[in-house]
């Protein structure tokens, strides 16, 4: 009983403190709700101890504290009288942590586990997935093959070559090929028997020459990159080389070329 009235004592104080303070200064409740912009109801609710009206005890001790500078009062004694008679919060009404389900735990576990699956699948099939076998290229094409673009050009050129007047077949003087590259080129070259006379890369700014018995087969893979001449003679690429950047060509003595087929790949 005595923790009660020293309770309602003190909202008592508070309510009466606004109050006298309020009349001394000659002010009604309208008059100093006007001054202060609020709802004369929030001035009432004050001095009534009617703390439950205003809300949360922030804005109560916020209407507090503008009232009692409005009629002169010290906020600071009020603050205290409201702190002492406002309850302590009930501490057994905060939610506490419930820790998650053995369920939750299972079903985490479960999704872990498919994702594991999941994963070690996906490798094990890229593991064993059948490797592409290159394809080799072929020099020649088969003897099955139809005669692509400028196949017919180099065998005319070949029987012009071999053919001499009468019927008979002399042998043909050699030829000097040389080749000037202005960048990392392949390029490979074979007599008239078939003989290869050389092959392999080389380097920007360096030259090969070879000599052999034409007409000479030539191959070149990146035919921008190389200058071709034939006895001091330059030879033009114009025409002879593919989309793919080679050329393909036979050259006779006279340093006339004609395109070879394209290399096709043996099944």
């Amino acid at each position: 009983m005595a923790a009660s009235e020293a309770v309602g004592g003190a909202r008592e104080r508070i309510g009466a403190r606004l109050r006298s303070a309020r009349e001394a200064r000659g002010l009604t409740t309208l008059q100093a709700a006007e001054k202060l912009h609020v709802d004369p109801r929030i001035l009432e609710a004050l001095e009534a101890e009617d703390f439950a009206a205003l809300g949360a005890a922030v804005y109560v001790r916020g209407h507090l504290r503008r009232y009692a500078e409005l009629i002169g009062e010290q906020y600071a004694e009020l603050q205290s009288l409201y702190s002492a008679a406002s309850p302590a919060p009930d501490l057994t009404r905060i939610p506490h942590h419930v820790p998650p389900a053995r369920s939750a735990r299972l079903l985490a576990l479960a999704l872990l586990l498919l994702v594991g699956i999941a994963v070690v699948g996906v490798v094990w099939w890229l593991l064993t997935l059948p490797a592409a076998k290159p394809q080799p290229v072929s020099a020649e094409l088969p003897a099955d093959a139809p005669n692509p673009p400028g196949s017919a050009s180099a065998a005319r050129l070949m029987t012009a070559i071999a053919a001499q007047p009468g019927g008979g077949v002399a042998p043909a003087a050699e030829a000097k090929l040389a080749m000037r590259f202005s960048a990392v080129t392949w390029a490979a070259v074979y007599d008239g028997s078939g003989r290869r006379l050389d092959e392999g890369f080389n380097a920007p700014d360096s030259t090969r020459t070879v000599t052999g018995t034409p007409p000479l087969k030539v191959v070149i893979g990146n035919a921008d990159g190389v200058a071709v001449q034939l006895n001091g003679q330059k030879v033009p690429l114009e025409g002879l080389v593919h989309r793919d950047g080679t050329a393909r060509f036979l050259l006779d003595g006279s340093g006339h070329a004609a395109p070879l087929p394209p290399v096709v790949a043996r099944q």
